[in-house]
């Protein structure tokens, strides 16, 4: 196994808010009619998460920053409702803590060792979202502060080298 650690660095952010539409029915051109809207009023979509559909039928949640959240839900509650989906919830007060480095999809246990360290904590996941150079966790905003003091400890990144 590679022994260098991968995990350069703790990336968090206290200002996300979370929104999840339920029910939307699963066909081409659903996501276009959520987030056209947005793009078009200059709202940044960050973290998008979309469940495969179980009878045609998903749940999508993204995630705006916090001062977005209300011409956000303005926007999207309307274009669910045309669409037929179920409902649409939000969350204003969550954060984003990231482990940053190249070279972890290739090297299997980082994501493992961020969530037991997530866990040891006691910091609840509520979305996952993964890139090239970064496992991204979306978690309560109040705990924040300990998911970035228990990655630091995870990864070793108060240590010197």
């Amino acid at each position: 196994m590679e022994s260098r650690n991968r995990v350069r660095g703790i990336a968090h952010n206290k200002n996300v808010a979370k929104i999840t539409v339920l029910g939307v029915p699963d066909r081409p051109g659903i996501s276009a009619t959520i987030f056209e809207p947005l793009a078009e009023k200059g709202i940044s979509v960050d973290t998008i998460v979309q469940n495969s559909s179980v009878e045609r039928i998903t749940d999508l949640t993204f995630t705006v920053a916090r001062e977005d959240l209300e011409a956000a839900m303005e926007i999207v509650e309307p274009v669910v409702e045309s669409m037929g989906a179920r409902d649409c919830i939000s969350n204003a007060y969550l954060g984003n803590v990231s482990i940053v480095g190249t070279g972890m999809q290739h090297n299997p246990g980082y994501a493992a060792r961020m969530f037991r360290a997530l866990y040891e904590a006691n910091v609840n996941i509520e979305m996952i979202t993964t890139s090239e150079i970064r496992i991204t966790c979306i978690v309560a905003e109040d705990m924040v502060e300990d998911a970035v003091r228990a990655l630091h400890k995870a990864f070793q990144l108060d240590q010197v080298d």
